[in-house]
């Protein structure tokens, strides 16, 4: 009885803290963010042209080049992981924080802290590394949380596809709208397939990376949790014009 009645605190202290890594991972981002010269909260990065050159010297050392990952050089091999703490704007950032809280709480819920965090940063790892394969010629700079985001939400539409999202179309004119999770995120993965089969080498969105996370991270909890029982659990999510 009693340690049943320790087992039941601990569990009741720990859902009482709430997703502790995904606030981390969050405020991580952030944080390397205003630190970063894309804020331009910092004078000590200049104005002008030296704020834009120190900008592009910054991704370029933090974020992933092709090109230099598979040189065989040790330094590229650490980008794929401090790329993930990298955002090129205020756009950039708010719209990957608002998919991570949205779907990446209940995610960490249902995995626990630790392995949501192994997960996080290993399927996030492998979508860079999965973009930069298929465009190992390009020196073009790859910065973003979008890989390892992406993962989550394939993750949550494994555990949860039939929780209730409420989500925001634009060409429904903004109207919330709840829809049951799979629609919304499969409808998501299908916009992102297409522009991955459009998109070019050059700079922009690495719909690829999204493609590769997205299913990385459903297979993953295919695997690990399909024979437990799939949780019904209403949540609400914004689904707009920001992509993770």
């Amino acid at each position: 009885m009693l340690c049943r009645m320790i087992v039941k605190w601990r569990a009741v202290r720990e859902a009482a803290r709430g997703p502790v890594v995904t606030y981390a991972l969050i405020a991580g981002c952030c944080a390397a963010f205003l630190a970063s010269p894309a804020s331009g909260l910092n004078p000590s990065y200049g104005t002008g042209e030296r704020l834009l050159a120190t900008g592009t010297a910054y991704f370029r050392h933090w974020g992933v080049v092709p090109d230099e990952l598979f040189s065989g050089a040790a330094r590229p091999l650490l980008t794929p992981l401090t790329a993930l703490f990298v955002h090129g704007s205020w756009l950039h950032l708010l719209g990957n924080m608002l998919f991570l809280y949205v779907f990446g709480a209940m995610t960490e819920e249902r995995m626990g802290r630790p392995a949501f965090l192994v997960f996080y940063l290993c399927t996030g790892y492998v979508a860079l590394a999965a973009y930069a394969a298929a465009h190992a010629s390009s020196d073009q700079t790859l910065v973003g949380a979008s890989g390892a985001i992406s993962a989550a939400l394939g993750a949550f539409l494994c555990l949860f596809p039939r929780a209730r999202v409420t989500s925001l179309f634009p060409f429904l004119l903004f109207l919330p709208l709840r829809f049951p999770a799979w629609i919304v995120l499969m409808f998501w993965f299908g916009l992102q397939w297409l522009a991955a089969h459009r998109a070019a080498s050059g700079p922009g969105v690495a719909y690829l990376a999204h493609v590769v996370g997205f299913s990385v991270g459903f297979c993953y909890a295919w695997v690990r949790y399909r024979r437990t029982t799939r949780v019904r659990r209403p949540v609400t999510a914004v689904e707009g014009d920001s992509q993770p």
